[in-house]
């Protein structure tokens, strides 16, 4: 099969194809990929679960699918958005509204009813954070994520010693909650050394995240005793036959395993859960709908949990610039924004790195309560980025292309700027 004979969706979307081969790979793997990229038949199912992975019985995807799946953001007016916003409670009728491209015209409005229940809920605090990258191994084939298996990068895998000299490095910088990424490989990150980073974790921070592939209650359980106190899992885009076209290969093409990891977090003892959808790789009103529909049903059976939100829009990968979202402006980032808030009242909001500075400053004003400092998305490269030290060890390459360089004093300052009050932390571990 040709190398630019790929789906018609992609090329639509993104003026030419985001698949880039490598000069890397063997013939054979060349063709195999081509194939996954080219022959539906050739991949997995993608709703069936693989060997080992935990079911559990819940009403909550039904409940998100059914929404998502019914939702006509067209049928929406004006009139529809004035009365979401004169309603002292957000129905789901109602976000409905504020997620519609009638909504537009209304932002001031959404902005300012936001910035008031952001103020009644939570404050003028914003919270900090920053993320670690301890791995970028991956056996998953995501077609615009540069860890993917295809794509020819610098792979590392710290070891613990790494691992602490990092944790060190950004604990002197002031930071006191960390988020803990890898790359989605069992086999070169297994459960247990995650655990260990977790354990390491603690000696330097108050609070530990995780970011990694979604795991059984069982496997989630053990890594809250080793000290992480939350999850983030990214569904990418609730539209599972979308996902089926940019999931190619690997445990993470399996939809439904990914759509249940918050809640196997709660039964497996995590204190909270973050949700996301990647803004860009399918419609973004209703992955903008079910993300939110998502916490809202969990938050029904789970009311001691804490739940937030993410809103990440794509970003450009190595090796390929052509990954950005087309559709997505920072005026419909704002809207969605807005509309989580309204919504979702006591919920957390994440915006990170990938937006700009001027962006972040302006919506933690209104309606964000938590944004990262001090970020990198490569692998073993903090002591140089922080420290401005030169370094002969290897590091590993990007996930993706931050947008905001900012460290955490810059950031701390430019929050205090604002008239707000950067937060390090208030969380015990428990």
């Amino acid at each position: 099969m040709g190398r630019f004979n790929h789906y018609s969706f992609l090329r639509r979307k993104y003026g030419k194809s985001i698949f880039v081969d490598s000069e890397h790979l063997s013939p054979e793997a060349l063709e195999k990929k081509h194939r996954l990229e080219n022959d539906p038949s050739f991949r997995k199912n993608h709703m069936e679960y693989m060997s080992g992975m935990e079911i559990i019985e819940s009403d909550v995807c039904a409940n998100v699918m059914a929404q998502m799946n019914s939702y006509d953001y067209s049928k929406y007016t004006a009139e529809d958005v004035k009365a979401a916003l004169e309603h002292n409670t957000c129905t789901i009728e109602d976000f409905k509204a504020l997620l519609s491209p009638a909504a537009e015209p209304f932002l001031e409005q959404m902005a300012e009813r936001a910035r008031l229940e952001t103020s009644k809920h939570f404050g003028n605090t914003v919270y900090l954070f920053t993320p670690l990258y301890i791995a970028n191994y991956c056996e998953n084939y995501c077609v615009y994520c540069g860890f993917n298996c295809y794509n020819h990068i610098n792979r590392m895998k710290l070891s613990m010693e790494q691992i602490e000299k990092e944790m060190k490095v950004i604990a002197d910088s002031g930071m006191e909650e960390i988020l803990i990424l890898t790359g989605e490989s069992h086999t070169q990150s297994n459960v247990e050394y995650i655990g260990e980073a977790c354990k390491l974790a603690r000696k330097y921070f108050r609070m530990v995240g995780l970011e990694i592939y979604p795991v059984n209650t069982d496997e989630y359980k053990y890594l809250h005793e080793c000290g992480a106190d939350y999850i983030t899992v990214f569904q990418e885009t609730y539209d599972s036959d979308k996902y089926e076209t940019l999931h190619l290969l690997g445990h993470k093409r399996v939809w439904p395993y990914r759509f249940d990891a918050q809640e196997r977090a709660l039964r497996g003892g995590m204190r909270g859960v973050a949700f996301s959808a990647l803004l860009g790789l399918s419609d973004f009103r209703k992955d903008a709908l079910a993300s939110a529909l998502h916490v809202y049903y969990l938050q029904r059976k789970y009311p001691h949990a804490e739940m937030s939100l993410s809103c990440p829009r794509l970003r450009p990968i190595i090796n390929n610039d052509k990954i950005n979202p087309l559709d997505v402006h920072e005026k419909q980032l704002c809207q969605i924004i807005c509309a989580y808030r309204i919504f979702l009242p006591f919920v957390g909001i994440t915006v990170s790195s990938r937006e700009s500075a001027e962006f972040r400053n302006g919506i933690v004003k209104i309606a964000a309560t938590k944004v990262s400092a001090g970020v990198s998305t490569g692998i073993g490269d903090h002591d140089s980025k922080y420290n401005g030290k030169e370094t002969d060890e290897v590091q590993g390459d990007e996930q993706f292309e931050i947008d905001d360089n900012r460290s955490l004093d810059k950031m701390y300052q430019d929050i205090e700027g604002e008239g707000l009050q950067p937060v390090l932390n208030d969380y015990l571990y428990v």
